[in-house]
């Protein structure tokens, strides 16, 4: 197996921008970073493309080829280099990483692409919206997990009772939130500390700082969150290349895992994944964490111990918003760039997407060190 080396990566920002089109926001994406890496895109051996929407667009398939068909064609990419689609839910852009990350480590490729390209901001249409975040919980056997979270809603004293106005996956995180006993202050701390960092990341969609008490008189989405504690929806794109070639930051290791918890008392899914990345938690300085609220952040560093490290410099998902497939490699992007600055020397991406029972359906932990 081959060391593997982030040769480039860049973000555009997130934002909501429904004039531009998901064609425009790969091309950014793809030249920020060709840029950063200083390649020349026929270099690139492999691309892996995630999207989560375009179905909503009238492209449910050959994705990867529609969006990337005018670079390949204006020779910005190398048209017989395969593209291979991958999906998974909000997780999508750490597992088309993953992709790019084998190719290069098993010796298929020296130079790999992942690139995820989102648009969700669909004023027009806002069912559609909603829609598209409910494929992302098990519709073939609904029954079983319905069961579940009324069983466990009962079993602590309250009500099981999503609203065709929001997202169920929200209703399941307050329900998790109130079995874990977190207090909405925390809540809000955790938040506020994203709004604040948010505001100083010109990529975030959300850029006003708040408080702990602005947060806590936000309107109530859903007991115990309130809207400042919950991921925006947003459009943007984000794309990193790997190498085999020693660069400034390696891509140390990656591990995936499926959720498959349906006990509050079992570990959950990305202690799973952190096993199969060989995680030191001990090592790492800064890390993004996958917040889609602030309870999920709460979560997710208690359970991979990570006590000591930064959290969501970037402002994470709370404030930088939340284009699915986009925000895994944007997260990537963002550490990427601390490490060469040499705010830290080992870092970690949690990235997950989806509900199966009480755990997100796949989880990928990336750990990156300054080489």
């Amino acid at each position: 197996m081959r060391d593997v080396y982030i040769a480039g990566a860049f973000t555009t920002r997130f934002q909501r921008s429904p004039e531009v089109t998901h064609q425009h926001l790969a091309k950014e994406a793809l030249e920020g970073a060709l840029r950063d890496a200083g390649l020349d895109g026929g270099a690139i051996d492999g691309t892996w493309f995630g999207s989560c929407a375009l179905h909503a667009f009238g492209q449910a398939n050959i994705r990867g080829q529609a969006t990337l068909f005018p670079l390949v064609h204006a020779g910005q990419l190398n048209p017989t280099a395969p593209i291979v689609n991958v999906e998974a839910g909000c997780a999508t852009g750490a597992v088309a990483l993953h992709g790019a990350f084998a190719a290069i480590a098993s010796g298929a490729a020296d130079v790999a692409l992942a690139i995820g390209v989102e648009k969700l901001f669909m004023p027009q249409t806002p069912q559609k919206m909603i829609e598209l975040f409910e494929q992302g919980i098990d519709q073939l056997q609904p029954a079983g997990w319905r069961a579940l979270y009324e069983k466990l809603a009962a079993d602590a004293g309250t009500t099981f009772e999503p609203n065709p106005a929001r997202i169920t996956i929200l209703d399941i995180a307050a329900l998790e939130a109130r079995l874990a006993g977190t207090p909405k202050q925390r809540l809000a701390e955790v938040a506020a500390q994203n709004h604040q960092n948010g505001a100083k990341n010109p990529n975030a969609l959300m850029q006003k700082p708040l408080t702990a008490e602005q947060v806590l008189s936000d309107k109530v989405v859903l007991e115990p969150f309130t809207r400042s504690m919950c991921s925006p929806i947003a459009d943007g794109a984000a794309a990193v290349l790997l190498t085999s070639k020693k660069t400034a930051v390696q891509l140390a290791a990656m591990g995936l895992a499926n959720g498959a918890r349906w006990s509050p008392t079992e570990p959950p899914v990305a202690v799973h994944a952190a096993k199969r990345a060989q995680l030191n938690p001990r090592e790492i300085e800064l890390a993004e964490l996958h917040d889609a609220t602030a309870y999920a952040q709460v979560a997710t560093q208690a359970a991979l111990s990570l006590g000591h490290a930064r959290v969501n410099e970037s402002g994470g998902l709370i404030a930088r918003g939340h284009p699915l497939a986009a925000t895994g490699l944007a997260q990537i992007a963002e550490l990427t760039s601390r490490l060469k600055s040499g705010s830290a020397r080992a870092a970690l991406a949690h990235n997950a997407g989806g509900m199966i029972g009480l755990d997100e359906a796949t989880c990928a932990i990336s750990v990156l060190r300054a080489v």
